[in-house]
């Protein structure tokens, strides 16, 4: 596992992390003993970076109970990213915006957690006009030790922008890949221009980087499912799964299909941390392996453009 200085935080971070999604039930059942077991292979692995959010999990909040327990005895020596703000969603459903029921929101996911600091906090509202809210609260609990640093999560420059507008964004989070690289034109140079930390959500666009799928694939999980919605999805979904088996036939025998989408995303000039998901020891063992190689800036441009072939015929 090759690791990297983590934005203006001073962490030495693994170049691969793990998101804590799917071990909430939310991706298909998974039963707490592999739940955890997936977790510690992660870490006996090299990954000392954990991604997860009050939102994750049936019920909501398992994600951040079960990191919570896989993490006992190991806890100071990695690093909790979680994320607050899901209102109109589910989790902050009916509660007041305000400072209060953000600090109170920590408070409840540090006890799931079984921890008393988060390393970094995440505001989970990606389209928000007025983060000055988030901001106040997150100020005042790293003043007061329950968190040491904290950024965004959300796709949006304009939102990055306004969140960093006094320069204490230290992290932000992302969803980029092969598959979705829009964050190359701004969010990541400006990430870079300003010594932001990235972490990567959805390196392996949900899996279909994997390589695994073909076309007559039908995803029957929450989350999947609505690639099936319309014909609009379902054709993008076949175009994007055609693209990905394109690649992985011609990539070389020692690697994979997956390996090499979650090196494309670490080996950008940003230093992105990817915390790819993960479902069994095994694959998450797969994940932290990808870890160990950077690629050149040809290799990155020659994968992203034959990602861009198939969809052009």
């Amino acid at each position: 596992m090759l690791y990297r200085k983590f934005g203006t935080t001073g962490w030495n971070v693994s170049t691969i992390g793990m998101g804590t999604w799917n071990i909430g039930n939310q991706w298909g059942e998974i039963d707490e003993d592999t739940a955890l077991a997936t977790v510690r292979s992660a870490f006996d692995n090299g990954v000392n970076l954990f991604d997860t959010a009050e939102a994750y999990g049936i019920p909501q909040g398992l994600s951040e109970e079960r990191l919570g327990k896989a993490l006992q005895g190991i806890r100071d020596r990695t690093y909790i990213v979680t994320k607050i703000g899901s209102w109109g969603r589910r989790t902050n459903e009916g509660l007041p915006k305000n400072v209060d029921t953000i600090r109170l929101c920590l408070q409840a996911s540090l006890f799931r957690m079984k921890t008393d600091w988060a390393d970094a906090v995440l505001c989970h509202e990606g389209d928000i006009e007025d983060p000055s809210v988030y901001l106040e609260a997150f100020e005042g609990l790293k003043q007061q030790g329950y968190l040491r640093a904290y950024g965004i999560s959300t796709n949006k420059f304009d939102v990055i922008k306004q969140f960093n507008a006094t320069g204490n964004c230290s992290i932000v989070e992302l969803d980029y890949s092969l598959l979705n690289p829009k964050a190359e034109a701004k969010i990541l140079p400006y990430c870079i221009e300003h010594n932001i930390a990235v972490l990567v959500r959805g390196p392996l666009a949900q899996g279909l980087l994997s390589g695994k799928y073909a076309a007559d694939t039908v995803f029957t999980d929450t989350i999947r499912g609505k690639w099936h919605k319309n014909a609009d999805k379902q054709a993008k979904l076949d175009r994007d799964i055609t693209a990905v088996k394109a690649l992985s036939a011609s990539l070389p025998a020692d690697t994979t299909m997956a390996a090499t989408a979650l090196q494309y995303v670490i080996s950008h000039p940003a230093q992105p941390v990817a915390i790819p998901g993960a479902k069994s020891p095994e694959q998450a063992a797969l994940n932290a392996q990808a870890g160990d190689r950077i690629l050149s800036d040809a290799d990155r441009t020659a994968l992203l453009q034959s990602m861009k072939e198939p969809e052009a015929v």
